[in-house]
């Protein structure tokens, strides 16, 4: 897929349509199932991730001034009361078109799709509910991402993706799907059943 506009508001709206569609149909006990988000089940990290669907520019500032500028406390605060929430509105959220328009502050469109694409990972692999991102936007996000936003350290490594053309780096090998991958190249500890080779126990949770 090319990454126009075009390209991205359809795979964005797409992505948290179909994770909408996931969630629906899903156990009621997925709701409290812990994510890949240290502290936040999924519940919280659906409030996290639509917050835009809720708060518009003035809701926001204030809501971070409550929290004396510090986004992190800011975010725990509203994933914690917003995520108490009925599921069934928190999913009506993940279809707000609202939500499908918002671009993360100087991240734009790319950005907009690697917040959707590596937080519904965090639901989905955590729970997991086996759903596989269609490579082309996994591509797109594999070929954004910046480890070192995230202070993470891949010197002597190399990742690899077993279901898609791409890796990264050099080093001991890292080999897993490219939506695994992903989280990594995000600073995420992930399943250990989900990596394979020599340096796999690195990103691994024990």
């Amino acid at each position: 897929m090319a990454d126009s506009d075009a390209d991205l508001t359809g795979a964005i709206a797409d992505e948290y349509g179909e994770l909408a569609d996931l969630l629906e149909t899903a156990p009621a006990s997925v709701w409290d199932a812990p994510s890949l988000c240290e502290g936040w089940r999924t519940r919280e990290v659906v409030a996290h991730m639509t917050m835009p669907a809720r708060y518009g520019t003035e809701e926001f500032m204030a809501e971070m001034a409550a929290a004396g500028g510090d986004f992190t406390r800011f975010s725990n605060t509203v994933a914690a009361r917003d995520g108490a929430a009925d599921p069934a509105s928190l999913i009506g959220d993940l279809r707000s078109e609202t939500l499908h328009a918002w671009e993360p502050p100087g991240g734009g469109q790319l950005g907009a799709l690697t917040h959707v694409v590596i937080h519904g990972l965090d639901i989905t692999e955590a729970v997991p509910l086996g759903r596989v991102v269609p490579p082309d936007r996994l591509a797109i996000v594999l070929g954004a991402a910046n480890p070192g936003t995230f202070g993470l350290d891949l010197s002597g490594v190399e990742l690899r993706a077993d279901d898609l053309d791409w890796s990264y780096g050099s080093g001991e090998l890292v080999t897993g799907p490219a939506q695994v991958l992903a989280l990594v190249m995000c600073g995420r500890t992930v399943p250990a059943a989900r990596l394979g080779g020599p340096a796999a126990q690195r990103f691994s949770a024990s």
